[in-house]
């Protein structure tokens, strides 16, 4: 993708900062200029406004946005540094394709370091004192994630990439609403007298009462209880893959099921994708399940995430797997009038959870090798890491979305509109909707439950005192009374039903697939996400029965047995080990 550079400032300025650049660009290239060749020395302005307007391309494996980074944040990303951001998606395919062709742009996001790395994709973070000079925020609030990635994948020298996530405390480390679901409409549920839900399979006979009680959406439009999507599959249905969560078991990196090992959180167990038990093959089932019963979209074998977001948004869907669905109905004129989604957990649940890491999580971020700008991407991703960076990503600007009064973080008046996306953001902070504005990278750098030194409260508004505290619509106000809790994760906290992942870090890096293991995942991986659609859109229990037959047996055939025996082996070394002290 071609890089954009739009020179604003002063002809010196422009002068010492292509001196500059040609300079630095090393083995990554140099921008073209008359003073390419020339080898004198300029620091990056410590007002990163100041200089020249730029574009990177951030290629992120976990964004669902493709495009120049639009409204607030891309506002105040451009005010505070002068750059803009080109999104680029694609999930796994996409990732294979930039690392074939050897150019990752200048960020990427949750890739496989240990490939990328090895193939001199990666800019290493020491080169030239990068990290140093431009990135002290890292160092001092996510440290213990730099020197581990250091000592697993570079030797102790080199860093290639830091850790998302990061942060310290107790208990599980999500925010108010935790990661996972299930979310009903609570109106409804309420309406059906608030049934008692035993199993996961108990969820289907109260979906077709809710669908009698709600046939058509606010346009007119079919009622389901559930709906898929297929765009953020690896190797397995990721949907069907989410309900192993609800169950205590990891679900893969980026919820894409990157191993046919399933693992559980609190404990070292572990389980294959396709075993005859596992929660995958429950998922699958339970979604044949609800398309017998008239209950899953249709569209979900043709549709992507987006149109999914459109029908939660329009009343079409009655159940979601993870709360952040629920945002588009669950609008202020909505909740107000009582309708909404809220969590209900079934008896025998007990959600995963990754705990608090100061280590981090596997969705790295990292630089690319071939960058053209590392002074400016590492500029902007330290202040991804600071306390202001994290805040102004998550709440958006102060001053308008949110400030301090009488010592405490509290959302603005107009901030409480524009979260439920009842409002537009003014032009001036980039216009249109507070949702549709946010971070489109879609990752996170320090935990949002840990505590903002600037503020003595977790960076989630969601949590502040100030929030919980504020009269709340009908349905949360509902929500609580009966479930005796203020957050989600209080009630789960409170009732056992989380299984907390502890922090651990062992120098022993998870090993880089072998290439026949990693070309026999591939083939299996084929073979599974093909069959798992099929069987959750069998036209009787018969098919079911023979495709389940059908893809056990192809994917064994094809080594499925030799790659989860490789994965068993190596997560033994690494994560079991670390879990059984």
């Amino acid at each position: 993708m071609t890089k954009r550079n739009k020179w604003t400032a002063a002809a010196v300025a422009i002068i010492a900062m292509l001196v500059f650049l040609s300079a630095c660009s090393g083995s990554a290239g140099s921008n073209a200029s008359n003073n390419e060749g020339n080898n004198a020395e300029t620091e990056v302005s410590t007002d990163p406004s100041k200089q020249p307007e730029i574009t990177l391309n951030v290629f992120s494996n976990l964004s669902n946005y493709a495009g120049e980074q639009p409204g607030w944040f891309g506002k105040i990303i451009k005010d505070k540094f002068n750059i803009k951001l080109n999104i680029i998606s694609g999930g796994q395919q996409k990732a294979s394709t930039m690392m074939a062709s050897g150019d990752l742009g200048d960020i990427a996001v949750a890739i496989d370091i240990v490939d990328a790395s090895k193939a001199g994709l990666l800019l290493d973070w020491n080169k030239d004192g990068l990290l140093d000079k431009y990135g002290q925020d890292i160092k001092k609030y996510a440290g213990q994630s730099l020197d581990a990635i250091s000592k697993q994948y570079g030797g102790g020298k080199a860093i290639y990439a830091i850790g998302h996530n990061v942060g310290s405390g107790s208990g599980p480390s999500e925010s108010a609403n935790m990661t996972f679901g299930p979310w009903l409409r609570w109106d409804l549920y309420q309406k059906l007298g608030s049934p008692e839900i035993k199993t996961l399979e108990d969820y289907l006979s109260i979906m077709k009462q809710m669908k009698e009680l709600s046939p058509k959406s606010d346009s007119g439009k079919p009622v389901y209880g559930f709906s898929l999507w297929s765009d953020w599959d690896g190797i397995a249905s990721m949907n069907a893959g989410s309900i192993a969560a609800l169950y205590g078991y990891n679900v893969g990196d980026g919820f894409n099921n990157s191993d046919l090992i399933l693992t559980k959180a609190d404990e070292a167990k572990w389980q294959g994708l396709i075993d005859e038990d596992s929660p995958y093959m429950r998922g699958l089932k339970f979604f044949f399940e609800a398309n017998k019963m008239g209950l899953l979209d249709p569209d979900s074998l043709t549709q992507k995430f987006p149109d999914v977001a459109n029908k939660y948004s329009d009343g079409q869907i009655l159940f979601a797997q993870f709360p952040w669905l629920t945002d588009g109905y669950n609008t202020e004129e909505r909740v107000n009038a009582g309708k909404g989604f809220a969590f209900v957990p079934f008896a025998e649940e007990q959600m995963s959870s990754v705990g608090f890491s100061p280590y981090g999580g596997n969705w790295y971020w990292s630089i690319g090798a071939k960058t053209k700008y590392p002074e400016r991407v590492m500029q902007f991703m330290n202040w991804l890491f600071s306390p202001e960076g994290v805040q102004e990503s998550r709440t958006g600007p102060k001053g308008l979305m949110w400030d301090i009064q009488d010592g405490k973080p509290t959302l603005t008046e107009f901030g409480y509109k524009a979260i439920t996306n009842s409002v537009n953001m003014p032009d001036e902070y980039g216009g249109g909707l507070f949702k549709d504005g946010g971070n489109q990278i879609n990752n996170s750098t320090l935990n949002l439950s840990t505590i903002n030194p600037e503020t003595g409260e977790p960076y989630d508004h969601t949590m502040w005192t100030s929030y919980l505290e504020n009269n709340p619509n009908p349905v949360t106000k509902s929500w609580r009374d009966a479930m005796g809790a203020l957050t989600v994760k209080e009630y789960v906290v409170n009732n056992n039903k989380v299984a907390v992942q502890p922090p651990y870090f062992s120098e022993q890096a998870r090993m880089e697939e072998p290439s026949d293991i990693k070309q026999k995942k591939a083939e299996v991986g084929k073979v599974i996400k093909e069959y798992s659609w099929k069987m959750m859109f069998a036209k009787d229990d018969n098919q079911f029965a023979s495709l389940k037959e059908d893809m056990v047996s192809k994917a064994k055939g094809l080594g499925y047995d030799e790659v989860l025996k490789w994965q068993v082996e190596n997560y033994e070394k690494t994560v079991g080990a670390a879990l059984k002290k």
